[in-house]
C-alpha cells in the first residue's frame, strides 16, 4: 500500500506509456525478423531445400515471438482502454488484414511440406511471403496515419465517431506520408530478417540475404530521413494549451488541444530525445555496413538498434499524445487523459514486475538452446520432423 501511494497517478501513466513502447519494440525486434524472413522467402530461396532452410531458421521461435504482439494488445486494452477502443474501431479493416495474415502464417508453416508437389509448396511459400510483408507494411502505414492525426471525434458521452464512409477506415490510411511510413517499416523489417538469416543460415541463402538486406537497409534509412524532413516541413503537430493536470481523471474532453506548425518542436523542448532518430539512422547504416562486410552477431544487434531508434523516435516526438485527432483536436488521446485508473495501473505494474522477467529468462533460454546455424544437411537428415 505504501508503494501504491508513492507511485502517483501521473508517474504510473508515464511508466505504462514507456512499457507500451517496450512491448511494441519487443514485438518488432523479435517477430519483426520473422516477418522479414517470410517476406524474403521466395527471393533468398530458389530451390525447395533452400526455402526449407530459410523457413527453419525461424520455425522454432516464431510462435514465442508473437507473445509480444499479444502482450502489446493486452497492455493497450487494460492500461489504455480509450486508445484500444478508438484505434481498433478506426483501424478495424487494416487490423483484420493483419490478423488474417497472422492466421495464414501458422497454416502455411504446418501444411507447406505436407505434400511433395512443387506448385503446392510454392503457393504456401508466397503465402508466407505475404503474411510477412503485409503486416510489416500496414503497421508502418498505421503509424504514419497516427502521426498526422486520425479523423475521429468524441461525443459528450465519449462515443467515438469517425469521419467518412466505412471503407475510408482502410483506403483513408493510404495517403502519401502513411505509405512512406509503411515503406520505412517494411524495409526495416526486411533488413532485420536479412540480418537474422545472415546469423542463422549459410551458403547461397546467406549470400542472397546479405545482398537484399543491404538494399533494404539503404531504403529504410533514406525513407526514414525523408519522413523526418516531411514531418518538419509538411506535417502539423499537436500541443496541449492552457492549464491542465497530469494526475486527474481520464477524460479527453477535459483538455484543450490545438494544431502546431510541426511535431519537431518537441526537440526544442526536450533536446535529449534526438538520440532516438540518431540511433535509427546510425543503426540502419551500421546494419548496411555489417551486411556488406559479412559480419553476423553485430549486424543483428545494429539492426535491433535501428528498430529501437525508429520506434522510440515516434513515441518521444509525439509525447504526451498517443492518438491525436485531426478532425477534432480536443478529442485527442494523451498519456494524461486516456489511461485506466490509478489502482489498475498499479496492479498491472506489480504483475509485470513479477512475470516479465520470467518471460525474458525463458526467451533467453530458448534462444540459447536453439543457437547455431540451420544447414541443408540438417533439413535433409530431419526431413520428416522439420518444416
Amino acid at each position: 500500500m505504501i508503494l501504491h501511494e508513492l507511485l502517483s497517478y501521473d508517474v504510473l501513466r508515464v511508466i505504462w506509456w514507456g512499457l507500451l513502447g517496450v512491448l511494441l519494440i519487443g514485438f518488432a525486434v523479435t517477430d519483426g525478423f520473422d516477418m522479414g524472413v517470410g517476406a524474403l522467402l521466395p527471393f533468398v530461396g530458389r530451390s525447395d531445400l533452400e526455402r526449407r532452410v530459410t523457413i527453419n531458421t525461424i520455425g522454432p521461435v516464431w510462435e514465442g515471438n508473437q507473445v509480444w504482439f499479444v502482450l502489446g494488445g493486452g497492455a493497450i486494452f487494460a492500461a489504455w482502454p480509450p486508445l484500444y477502443a478508438v484505434s481498433f474501431s478506426g483501424f478495424y479493416l487494416a487490423m483484420f488484414v493483419i490478423l488474417a495474415s497472422f492466421i495464414v502464417r501458422p497454416v502455411a508453416f504446418t501444411y507447406r511440406s505436407k505434400r511433395d508437389d512443387p506448385r503446392w509448396r510454392s503457393s504456401w511459400d508466397w503465402a508466407l511471403c505475404a503474411s510477412g510483408a503485409i503486416p510489416a507494411l500496414l503497421f508502418g502505414v498505421a503509424v504514419g496515419s497516427v502521426i498526422q492525426g486520425v479523423p475521429f471525434h468524441l461525443t459528450d458521452d465519449l462515443h467515438t465517431i469517425y469521419e467518412g464512409a466505412w471503407y475510408m477506415k482502410f483506403i483513408g490510411l493510404l495517403d502519401p506520408f502513411s505509405i512512406l511510413a509503411g515503406v520505412v517499416s517494411l524495409a526495416m523489417l526486411v533488413m532485420h530478417g536479412a540480418a537474422w538469416l545472415t546469423l542463422k543460415a549459410e551458403g547461397v541463402v546467406q549470400t542472397r540475404a546479405r545482398a537484399i538486406g543491404s538494399v533494404a537497409a539503404l531504403v529504410a534509412v533514406a525513407a526514414y530521413a525523408l519522413a523526418g524532413v516531411w514531418m518538419a516541413v509538411g506535417i502539423e503537430g499537436f500541443r496541449i494549451v492552457g492549464d491542465y493536470v497530469t494526475d486527474g481523471p481520464s477524460n479527453p474532453l477535459h483538455f484543450q488541444v490545438e494544431r502546431t506548425a510541426s511535431w519537431l518542436g518537441a526537440y526544442a523542448e526536450r533536446p535529449w530525445i534526438v538520440i532516438a532518430p540518431v540511433m535509427g539512422l546510425v543503426g540502419g547504416l551500421l546494419t548496411f555496413a555489417g551486411l556488406r562486410a559479412g559480419r553476423e552477431v553485430s549486424t543483428l544487434l545494429f539492426s535491433k538498434m535501428a528498430i529501437l531508434g525508429v520506434i522510440s523516435s515516434v513515441g518521444l516526438t509525439m509525447f504526451p499524445f498517443i492518438m491525436p485527432s485531426s478532425s477534432d483536436p480536443r478529442s485527442s488521446l494523451t498519456v494524461w487523459n486516456s489511461s485506466s485508473s490509478h489502482l489498475t495501473l498499479f496492479i498491472m505494474l506489480v504483475s509485470t514486475v513479477i512475470f516479465m522477467p520470467l518471460i525474458l529468462i525463458y526467451t533467453a533460454w530458448v534462444y540459447k538452446v536453439l543457437w547455431g546455424k540451420v544447414t541443408e544437411a540438417d533439413v535433409t537428415d530431419n526431413s520428416q520432423s522439420l518444416y
